[in-house]
C-alpha cells in the first residue's frame, strides 16, 4: 500500500508510549491497541500523528484542515464519557469530507442503542432473547411475559460494564434489585432479557458492501467458582489474574455442527446488513446445546489489539496483524459516504 498521512484518534489519555518497556501491566493494557495500531502503521511506512480527543473536536478540525490526512484511523469508542456519544465525532469527520476507518454514523448509532439493536433483530426475525426495557426515572414495571431466569444489563453501556453474576436473576426480588441498580450506578435504561444457557460465541466481519466472515471465536468459562454461570462478566473480560485463576480464555470455536456453523456466518451477514454496518465489526451469539442460535449484540469498531479476539480471527482466516490494518483503511477510503455520492 502506498504511504499515507493517517491521523490517528483515540481517547486523550491512551495516546500511546514509543515504548511499552517498564510499564505495569494495567498500563500496558489500557493503552494496547493504540499502541498496536499506531507502531504497526508507522512500521508500515506510513506518516502517522495522534489526536486525543475527549469533548470537543476544535483540535481535530485544526489537525484536518493544516495537516489534510489521507484518512482518519478512528479508535475513538466515546465522547466526553458517553459511548452512545461516539457517531457524533464520526458524523463530524463525514461533514468535513474526511475519509476514516471503521463504521459509519448509523451503524454505530443503532448498534450503540442495544434496545433498537434488539428491535431491530426482531423485526427482522432474527432469533435474540426475548426482552423488555425498564426505564430510569419511571415506576418499574415487572416483565410479566418473560421467563426466568432473566439478564439484566444497561441498555447503553458496553465492555461489560455492570455485569456480575447478579445480574442473572431467579425471582421477582432479585430482578426489581438488580433493575435498580443498572438505574442508579449507570444512569441507564435497563434492558431485561431471558438468560440463555449456552456457549459464548463471537463473529467478526469486515466490509461495506461486499462482507466477509472471519472464524468463529469462543469464550472459555474454564473452572468458574461453584455456582457461577458462562456470562461475560467485567471480571471474565477483563481481570487477567481472575482469568488465570479460572483458566477463562477464548480460541476458535470447534466442535460446532457444521449446519450451526453456517447458520452463525449467515446470521452474521443479515445482522450486519440490518444494523447498517460498514468497515468491521463483531457480532455476539449463544449457541444452545441443542444447536439453537441466539444473537446477544452487534460491536461495531470492536477492540483491534493485536492479541483480541478480531485480530486473532483475522489471523487464523489469513491475514496478518498488518493485513488487517490496511485492510481496514482500503475500506475506509473507499466508502461510499454521503458526500461521495454523485461523484462530489
Amino acid at each position: 500500500m502506498k504511504p499515507k498521512r493517517i491521523l490517528v484518534i483515540m481517547h486523550e489519555s491512551l495516546i500511546p508510549p514509543a515504548t511499552l518497556e517498564g510499564m505495569s501491566q494495567r498500563d500496558v493494557d489500557e493503552c494496547r491497541t493504540e499502541f498496536d495500531v499506531v507502531s504497526h502503521l508507522t512500521s508500515a511506512g506510513h506518516d502517522v500523528r495522534c489526536l486525543g480527543v475527549y469533548d470537543s473536536l476544535t483540535d481535530l478540525k485544526r489537525a484536518i484542515r493544516d495537516w489534510q490526512p489521507n484518512i482518519v484511523f478512528n479508535l475513538l469508542d466515546e465522547f466526553d464519557g458517553l459511548v452512545a456519544q461516539d457517531f457524533h465525532v464520526v458524523s463530524f469527520l463525514e461533514l468535513l469530507k474526511q475519509p476514516y476507518t471503521g463504521c459509519n454514523p448509523r451503524g454505530l448509532m443503532l448498534s450503540r442503542d442495544k434496545v433498537l439493536t434488539k428491535q431491530l433483530l426482531a423485526y427482522h426475525r432474527i432469533p435474540t432473547p426475548q426482552f423488555a426495557v425498564c426505564k430510569r426515572g419511571e415506576k418499574i414495571r415487572l416483565p410479566s411475559r418473560l421467563r426466568y431466569p432473566l439478564f439484566v444489563k444497561s441498555a447503553t453501556d458496553d465492555a461489560s460494564l455492570g455485569i456480575a453474576q447478579a445480574s442473572i436473576c431467579g425471582d421477582v426480588a432479585s430482578l426489581r434489585q438488580r433493575i435498580q441498580f443498572v438505574h442508579e450506578q449507570a444512569s441507564s435504561d435497563a434492558l431485561v432479557e431471558e438468560y440463555v444457557e449456552g456457549r459464548e460465541i463471537y463473529v467478526g466481519v469486515l466490509g461495506n458492501e461486499r462482507l466477509r466472515t472471519l472464524p468463529i471465536w469462543e469464550l472459555k468459562f474454564g473452572n468458574l467458582p461453584e455456582g457461577g454461570a458462562p456470562i461475560a462478566t467485567r471480571r471474565v473480560k477483563w481481570d487477567r489474574r481472575y482469568q488465570a485463576r479460572h483458566g477463562i480464555y477464548t480460541e476458535a470455536a470447534h466442535t460446532l455442527p457444521e449446519g450451526v456453523v453456517a447458520e452463525l456466518h449467515r446470521l452474521t451477514r443479515r445482522i450486519y446488513r440490518a444494523l447498517h454496518l460498514t468497515g468491521y465489526a463483531r457480532v455476539d451469539f449463544r449457541v444452545m446445546a441443542d444447536g439453537r442460535v441466539f444473537a446477544l449484540e452487534a460491536n461495531a469498531n470492536p477492540i483491534l489489539s493485536q492479541e483480541e479476539v478480531f485480530a486473532r480471527s483475522a489471523q487464523l482466516s489469513g491475514l496478518s496483524y498488518d493485513d488487517l490494518l490496511a485492510r481496514l483503511l482500503s475500506l475506509g477510503t473507499h466508502y461510499q459516504a454521503t458526500w461521495r455520492v454523485g461523484g462530489v
